[in-house]
């Protein structure tokens, strides 16, 4: 069985040095500007971002495209609809004029009716008063 031992603050100092003695020596272990590796990885990146640049100018195009189309779309619906509206409206109105003109003609109708038989009631009062062979008084012949 171990028992556990707490490092003191010598052990602790000296591990804390060592650490910092180990990221220098790392740091320094970088290669160089010029180095291949760095060059490679250099062209790596750029290559990298110019093919995001690419694929976000497509994408851009191809959500210009897009909204071009949704647009040219709206504009033929509208018009579709717009014609819709006008060859409803002019149904509508030739319904109209349709109505209006059976309404003439009916009163029309009507009224050549009620004049013929008015002509006809005239004619059965004077048949009458030439059958009677005189004039009701307060009436005058007309």
């Amino acid at each position: 069985m171990a028992i556990y031992r707490e490092k003191d603050i010598f052990e602790r100092r000296n591990a804390a040095n060592e650490a910092k003695k180990a990221l220098l020596e790392r740091f320094k272990a970088k290669p160089a500007a010029d180095d291949p590796a760095v060059l490679a990885r250099q062209a790596e990146r750029k290559a990298i971002l110019e093919a995001r640049e690419i694929r976000e100018a497509e994408k851009a195009r191809l959500k210009q495209e897009k909204q071009a189309r949704e647009a040219a779309e709206k504009a033929e619906r509208a018009a579709i609809a717009e014609a819709a509206r006008l060859a409803a409206e002019a149904a509508a109105a030739e319904e109209a004029r349709r109505r209006e003109a059976e309404e003439a003609e009916r009163i029309a109708f009507d009224l050549a009716d009620e004049a013929a038989r008015k002509a006809k009631r005239d004619a059965r009062y004077a048949a009458r008063k030439a059958r009677v062979g005189r004039t009701p008084p307060g009436f005058s012949a007309r």
